[in-house]
């Protein structure tokens, strides 16, 4: 017979938020890793960080962001308004406060859960946030998520802004090393969705001028590229599009809110249902989606007000609408590519003509493809008829 165990109050255990994020810091950000993964959650700390100085950007308050790595120690300085002076302490150790819960000012920002900066505070052995604004500065220290000094209201004539600064914790991280060719790309995916912003690392400097253009100019060969990009922009979207003379497979490049949704989600989904749908109207003709997306490559953009992701890491969008008196994704994508890449193919023939003996081509080659299968297959079966071993019993 089982012993019986005692359940009491005493049994019961109430966590404050930064145990709890040390506790279960998989929940926060993640799978930890030690660096050697672009997906790491040393360079999610960075990310949460930096999302804040990029809402800033985003805000129209400062076109400059500094992010330095020495060794183990990251520093993100940035030039918006700065943190309120009396809530420097607040923002970054008490659970579900920011600026962001009122849609009024960040409404499409990526930290919309109060939860970023705090996971970054209490898995970090050493963490400092320091505001600059109105002539003024407040700063704060922590370790492991535990306030051990504050200087509030000095005079400062420092410009206005916020410097974040952490030591990930080895106690949590184990022999981490942070790799800068996974920052650089991380920031380059910033400066593409944020044209004009300048992001400085490590004293390199990161720019982009055309956004998502950019993008696909700086990951693909130029000459590889069958017609030149399609560069589509709306209020809350931005489409890059072209096909590869080479690679058979699709490429994409997805993102919400300035956030790299490396998995995907509904935007992207909702993005090659109407490009298939766009092409097949455009054409007049049924083709195969297969062939229409092949050799695809491709990035998309979107606003969300306030979007949903299906993890704490925000790698898979979630939302099905966009918020703000929008129809939904879905809608919002087939409209925006029906009217602005039809418009396009209509005053560029050439890059039309491109497209469509791309498609027929890779009609062609499926269709190939699949006969010789089917021959391939006949051939086994008549094989197989002739080896009185392997006949079928129920047809012989």
């Amino acid at each position: 017979m089982a012993q019986e165990t005692k359940y009491t109050e005493d049994n019961i255990r109430s966590l404050d938020w930064k145990e709890h994020i040390r506790m279960r810091p998989g929940m926060y950000i993640g799978k930890l890793g030690d660096g050697s993964s672009a997906d790491d959650g040393i360079y999610i700390l960075v990310k949460e960080v930096l999302d804040n100085s990029i809402d800033e950007y985003v805000m129209g308050a400062g076109k400059t962001i500094e992010i330095s790595i020495q060794g183990n120690k990251v520093a993100v300085r940035d030039y918006g308004r700065g943190i309120p002076l009396g809530k420097v302490v607040d923002v970054v150790s008490k659970m579900n406060t920011g600026g962001k819960y009122d849609s009024k000012a960040f409404k499409k920002s990526v930290g919309l859960n109060g939860v970023g900066t705090k996971a970054v505070n209490a898995l970090s052995s050493f963490f400092r946030v320091e505001s600059n604004r109105d002539n003024k500065s407040a700063s704060a220290e922590f370790e492991q998520g535990n306030l051990i000094n504050k200087e509030l209201l000095e005079e400062s004539s420092r410009r206005k802004g916020t410097k974040v600064s952490f030591i990930p914790d080895e106690a949590i991280f184990k022999n981490y090393k942070f790799r800068s060719e996974y920052v650089a790309k991380m920031l380059k995916n910033y400066v593409y969705l944020n044209p004009g912003l300048t992001i400085i690392f490590n004293g390199e400097k990161f720019f982009s001028e055309n956004g998502l253009k950019d993008l696909l100019e700086d990951n693909n060969n130029k000459e590889d590229m069958l017609y030149p990009i399609i560069h589509l922009k709306g209020n809350d979207i931005e489409v890059a599009i072209t096909h590869s003379r080479t690679q058979y497979s699709e490429e994409y490049h997805s993102f919400v809110n300035g956030q790299h949704t490396t998995q995907g989600g509904t935007h992207q989904s909702a993005f090659r249902e109407a490009l298939v749908r766009t092409i097949r109207e455009f054409y007049g003709k049924n083709f195969e989606a297969s062939d229409i997306r092949k050799s695809i490559i491709s990035a998309i953009a979107i606003k969300v007000m306030e979007p949903i992701f299906e993890s704490q890491t925000k790698t898979k969008l979630g939302s099905t609408e966009m918020g703000g008196g929008l129809p939904t994704v879905r809608t919002y994508i087939n409209d925006f590519l029906k009217t602005q890449l039809d418009n396009y193919l209509h005053k560029n023939s050439t890059v039309a003509e491109s497209i469509q003996k791309k498609i027929q081509q890779a009609e062609k080659e499926r269709k190939e493809l699949s006969g010789i299968r089917k021959l391939a297959r006949d051939r086994a079966k008549k094989a197989s008829l002739h080896n009185k071993k392997l006949r079928d019993c129920r047809v012989h």
